[in-house]
């Protein structure tokens, strides 16, 4: 068999396992079984299910956490002065740049938000809540700059905000939405958290 075909069968393969049982429940037995392939096989393309799992969702991981890191830097980079009234529209453009690239990959992004249980990636929006809770910091520190700091503001309170609005924001992605209604939605979830930011930060 050639062996862009067999790495294309396990691939498919595990796809299905993770999909239906979850990283942690997945059988790998099941997985070589299903592809067609011996264990032997199997090895030869990857050391383990954790390398697997990667293999197929290493790369939606990464792109989600790039594209935000980098909108929350692109929003520190403005001029001090005008990052008040841009508050929220570049992180807005990247979450739509997100949900655009999730609903072109959907299965990928339902193993990273509902079966990565016991990999790295279960943590994919603790980790966008500490890139947000640090801009959110930096954000003090340009208000108060400018004349206008905000009040102290409970570290537990920003953490239970940012999470609370990117575990929104995915739903969209785990109930499979159509994409029209998730932009409404997405719109709708942006207008309400930006005021509320701001009426928290006595702006």
């Amino acid at each position: 068999m050639d062996e862009s075909v067999t790495l294309q069968k396990i691939l498919e393969a595990a796809r299905k396992e993770f999909l239906a049982k979850g990283f942690q429940s997945a059988s790998l037995r099941n997985i070589v079984k299903t592809a067609g392939v011996t264990t032997g096989a199997f090895y030869g393309y990857y050391k383990s299910k954790e390398e697997l799992f990667d293999a197929l969702v290493g790369g939606q991981y990464e792109y989600v956490i790039n594209q935000y890191k980098e909108a929350h830097e692109s929003f520190a980079r403005l001029p001090i002065e005008e990052q008040p009234a841009q508050l929220g529209k570049l992180s807005e453009g990247c979450m739509n740049g997100i949900l655009l690239h999730a609903f072109e990959h959907k299965e990928e992004y339902r193993l990273l938000l509902q079966c990565s249980e016991g990999t790295r990636y279960s943590r994919m929006i603790d980790d966008m809540v500490e890139i947000e809770v640090e801009a959110t910091h930096k954000f003090y520190e340009v208000l108060e700059k400018l004349g206008s700091p905000a009040p102290k503001i409970d570290r537990r309170l920003e953490h239970i905000l940012a999470t609370g609005l990117l575990n929104a924001y995915f739903e969209m992605i785990i109930h499979d939405m159509p994409l029209e209604d998730a932009k409404l939605y997405f719109q709708e979830l942006c207008d309400f958290y930006t005021a509320g930011w701001v009426k928290i930060m006595g702006q």
